[in-house]
């Protein structure tokens, strides 16, 4: 065989072993054919748990403002401070590595492991009748609800969520997508439990059961990790001082003798 022929011939080949088709890149193939029982079905979404570490923002309301003054931390700071920011920390609550807040007037509520409604519950019957004879409104939201992005995606870092929600596409699409580079059927999502434990799922994202996936709506502190594709590996492997002279050695053996051959024609 004519040996440019066969350098040119291997030459196409690594090429072609580095290509990526358009289908592994594809999100949520054939998302359609799901049926509309299954995509209705996911529609309840489960509230997020309190975990330690957490920030809360807790507002109680009633008809009569001056009722609940006492029981609003943001009320009691802005009468004693000159500061009104909404973002300062001494308006919001929290949640200790024991898993208490400190609440006013009510003092010390567990809160770590129950949901947001489940706290506006508690703090509603800690409050009604005891102190008012009126049922107040209390409502409980997340000022630092967060998950992280790392890997192969074109802007990782952290993604914060004002409603105490995000989904792992919401996620990807706030850290620029995947990069091409990214493995798209196996990313790593990192769990870490209200009790500290830590678990791992994989999600295949150019599946289109990523919909009803448990993992699609993330959770409080999730790390969503993206692999690099075989593409990527190869390009990143360093090879040995040792192995750099033979491939020299090799690749000047092949151009003198394709000068060779060229000469002897």
């Amino acid at each position: 065989m004519n040996i440019r022929l066969f350098l040119s011939m291997a030459f196409l080949a690594i090429i072609l072993a580095g290509c990526s088709t358009p289908k592994d890149i594809t999100y949520m193939q054939n998302a359609e054919t799901l049926p509309p029982e299954v995509l209705k079905a996911t529609a309840k979404i489960n509230d997020p748990v309190i975990m330690s570490g957490d920030l809360l923002q807790i507002s109680v309301s009633a008809t009569n403002p001056e009722l609940v003054k006492f029981f609003n931390k943001s009320e009691m700071v802005a009468t004693g401070s000159t500061s009104s920011n909404p973002d300062n920390p001494m308006f919001y609550y929290l949640v200790d590595n024991k898993g208490y807040i400190d609440f006013p007037v009510l003092g010390k509520i567990y809160v770590v492991g129950k949901t947001q409604s489940a706290v506006e519950a508690e703090i509603t019957n800690l409050i009604y009748p005891r102190y008012l004879a009126e049922k107040p409104g209390v409502e409980v939201r997340f000022q630092n609800f967060q998950v992280f992005t790392m890997g192969e995606v074109n802007r990782p870092g952290l993604i914060k969520s004002t409603n105490g929600r995000v989904t792992i596409l919401e996620a990807i699409s706030q850290s620029g997508d995947l990069t091409i580079h990214g493995r798209r059927d196996n990313v790593m999502v990192i769990h870490t439990n209200s009790d500290g434990s830590r678990e791992v799922q994989r999600v295949n994202l150019t599946d289109k059961n990523l919909l009803i996936s448990p993992v699609y709506n993330l959770r409080q502190n999730d790390v969503v990790y993206v692999e690099p594709n075989a593409t990527k590996k190869r390009s990143s492997w360093a090879i040995p001082p040792a192995w750099q002279w033979g491939t020299s050695i090799l690749s000047i053996s092949l151009s003198i003798a394709t000068f060779v051959v060229t000469v002897t024609k």
